[in-house]
């Protein structure tokens, strides 16, 4: 069976496309809704915006929580069950942002928001779709991710539209109700079964071939707490989170930074433009990444691409359209793999059943981090604006902090390469010892 026509006809590509719809639902609610919320309920309840600020990095901080626990509830519940409650609780979260009278309901709906956004975020879709794949992981994963966003591209203006036309809680129903309806049968159809139930192998390879594994020849079990003390574990969890801290920060403010020098409708172009970049690098990341290569050094330069968009972001000094223009898309150029590439490292450095605990790992610690990074990236712009005044495009140790960021994160990513790279005899020696 030819490549192609594997592709075309493996059961595991249905189980992608489902993991796309998951992640357009679950980004479009549980990521880029809550500065929609944040807006509507400040602006509809009057209540300070530090108290609004506090309830979204609740949903974020929260989520990781249950990110953190997702492999738990996985072997307990079954991917499916899981899913399917993630999506009521997300939807019936948000109701809740909707109907908040006083401060503690609100409260108490991201916790709700949170739980569901997690069944729905990235390590979910890392194990849905992971399963069904081993040499195609990259490509595969890369188009699920997509999914994410589409989230962004189809729910930032749907909720504006929908909030406008059915105010703030019927917008919330009636979304929250389609989404139910659509998770409920995916789950049911491509979450319920692993390929060893079908009789199937991972890839669409045929029953009998040799199964071609990408885990390295040097990546040894580590239970229990042993992960907590490996090399490699720790410098993946410090790139990913620091990258995503960086990227989550800036991109808070982005939109508000191009306003003055383009106005709100091209500001909300250059954004889209920005989603655009994100999915050609993604998908280029994915699938043209050979099955050998070192993965970290894809990471790095994916960084380095959003390095330099902060750069001309900064030389653009708030009023050079062009150079704004090229550092929004230099920079959207890595937003995805921010979020893809991670699991990916993973299932190379990593033997099969630390993969599973890894991927919830990694994606619970950066969340749980970035929650934080609009706030901090507020403060520093909100001190070192030049004019100090947030009306003006201008704030060049945001960028300066987003590029000296991103650097740690390279550093991370090459520091967990340099063990790696040690000779196979010394590099089992220190695994085993520790």
């Amino acid at each position: 069976m030819s490549a192609a026509r594997s592709r075309k006809t493996f059961y595991g590509w249905r189980v992608v496309a489902a993991a796309f719809v998951l992640a357009t639902f679950g980004w479009g609610l549980g990521f880029y809704g809550p500065p929609v919320y944040l807006h509507t309920v400040q602006v509809s309840r009057g209540w300070p915006l530090a108290l609004v600020s506090a309830a979204v990095t609740t949903h974020f901080f929260f989520g990781a929580l249950v990110v953190a626990n997702l492999p738990k509830l996985y072997k307990r519940f079954g991917v499916s069950a899981v899913t399917k409650a993630g999506c009521v609780a997300l939807a019936a979260g948000i109701f809740g942002w909707a109907t908040a009278a006083q401060p503690w309901q609100l409260f108490l709906a991201t916790l709700f928001s949170a739980g569901g956004w997690a069944t729905m975020g990235p390590a979910a879709v890392n194990a849905i779709v992971s399963p069904w794949f081993e040499r195609s992981r990259a490509a595969a994963l890369a188009s699920a991710y997509n999914g994410a966003t589409a989230g962004g591209v189809i729910f930032s203006p749907l909720w504006v539209a929908a909030i406008g036309l059915l105010g703030f809680p019927g917008a919330a129903l009636a979304i929250g109700l389609v989404m139910i309806a659509i998770i409920w049968v995916l789950a049911n159809l491509y979450c319920a079964k692993t390929p060893q139930q079908m009789g199937l192998l991972p890839d669409g390879d045929v029953v009998g071939s040799i199964a071609v594994s990408v885990t390295s020849p040097l990546a040894l079990p580590l239970p229990g707490r042993r992960l907590w003390w490996n090399w490699r574990f720790l410098t993946l969890a410090a790139g990913m989170t620091l990258g995503l801290f960086a990227q989550i920060g800036l991109l808070a403010h982005l939109f508000s930074l191009l306003v003055p020098a383009l106005g709100a409708q091209l500001a909300g172009m250059a954004a889209g433009a920005a989603t655009a970049s994100a999915i050609a690098g993604r998908t280029l990341f994915g699938w043209l990444m050979p099955v050998g290569t070192d993965r970290r050094l894809f990471a790095c330069a994916s960084y380095l691409i959003q390095i330099a968009g902060s750069l001309a972001l900064l030389l653009a000094a708030g009023n050079h359209v062009p150079m704004l223009l090229l550092g929004v898309v230099l920079f959207g150029f890595g937003i995805g793999n921010a979020t893809s590439l991670p699991p990916m490292i993973a299932q190379v450095e990593f033997v099969k059943n630390d993969v599973a605990r890894v991927v919830p790992l990694i994606v619970a610690i950066s969340q749980g981090t970035y929650a934080f990074a609009p706030a901090i990236f507020g403060i520093i712009r909100e001190f070192t604006q030049q004019g100090g005044t947030l009306t003006s495009g201008a704030a060049p140790y945001l960028f300066v902090a987003a590029a000296a960021i991103q650097g740690a994160a390279i550093a991370a990513f090459m520091l967990g390469r340099v063990r790696i790279g040690e000779r196979k005899g010394n590099v089992a020696h220190k695994a085993q010892a520790g």
